[in-house]
């Protein structure tokens, strides 16, 4: 059986100050990374009524359409 990765990251931007979003695959949220420097942070995005960003299939494959 095939190893499957539970995060994947679905967004990148710059190279000495990164931001990038994950996708927890199982359940389906969405968290920023971002990282200057020697430091960084990882944290859920939530939308305007607090609650975390989901990810949904058609999200992922879009997401996939940019590489």
């Amino acid at each position: 059986m095939a190893k499957v990765d539970r995060f994947e990251k679905v967004y990148e931007q710059g190279m000495l100050n990164v931001t990038e979003i994950w996708v927890d695959r199982v359940t389906g949220v969405q968290y920023v990374y971002h990282a200057a420097g020697n430091s960084g942070g990882l944290c859920p995005l939530l939308g305007p009524d607090g609650r975390p960003l989901l990810c949904s299939r058609e999200d992922e494959e879009a997401f996939g359409q940019q590489d």
